[in-house]
């Protein structure tokens, strides 16, 4: 049990260093929360959705908002430590690789859940929705931790070259595609009156965020130290 307190708060200061750099800096978040809400506005007044058309296209808009946003948060914490050459110096830090995974994993999902709940009662109010809640906030949560899973590991092996911005979409779109199209299906499932759509998103989702959290905390030492 001390061990398993001991491990947690490793993990935490690693985390709590990457939260506060932020908060003084806020050019990431910042960021990422203008962008999202600019993003909705624009596709509300672009595709002027009304009725069926709205309850068919809004989950698919909520999540482009939701990854293109999150593309300028993941990778940053990797990017910050790379350009001050305190990569090497994390690296000598007590705790295993995964840990190291768990800890910037922590604050990729605490950020991009501020961006979520600054962007969801717009999305909601602007799109004229009506969602259950519960379901809606599960499924956000169950496709966060896929993508920021994912993002997460491939943040640190973007972060090592030199065309980082442009490499990190490059490599994590095509294996964010299985928890984009569960998320899309589930969010539309949330929607009052909506027909299930085929297979259980839900559950796909639980399948793929633990595939990619196993995937991420055991080949991240390989990715760091490379």
């Amino acid at each position: 049990m001390a061990g398993v307190r001991s491990y947690w708060r490793k993990v935490w200061a690693v985390a709590r260093k990457d939260l506060l750099i932020e908060l003084r800096s806020r050019d990431v978040l910042s960021s990422a929360v203008v962008f999202t809400l600019l993003v909705l506005l624009i596709f509300n007044f672009a595709l002027d959705l009304t009725g069926d058309t709205v309850r068919a296209v809004a989950p698919g808009v909520l999540w482009v908002t939701f990854i293109f946003a999150g593309m300028l948060t993941l990778g940053r914490g990797f990017a910050r430590e790379q350009e001050r050459g305190s990569l090497q110096g994390l690296l000598l830090a007590p705790i295993d690789r995964g840990g190291l995974f768990v800890a910037k994993l922590l604050v990729n999902l605490l950020l991009l859940g501020v961006v979520e709940i600054v962007a969801l009662p717009v999305f909601v109010a602007l799109y004229n929705l009506s969602l259950r809640p519960g379901e809606l906030l599960a499924v956000v949560a169950l496709g966060t931790l896929g993508f920021a899973a994912v993002g997460t590991l491939f943040g640190a092996i973007a972060a090592n070259t030199r065309a980082r911005e442009a490499l990190l979409p490059l490599l994590l779109f095509p294996v964010l595609v299985p928890v984009i199209i569960g998320a899309v299906k589930a969010t539309g499932e949330a929607v009052p009156g909506a027909v299930p759509a085929g297979p259980p998103w839900i559950g796909l989702l639980i399948a793929f965020d633990a595939l990619f959290l196993a995937l991420g905390y055991i080949l991240f030492e390989y990715v760091v130290e490379e």
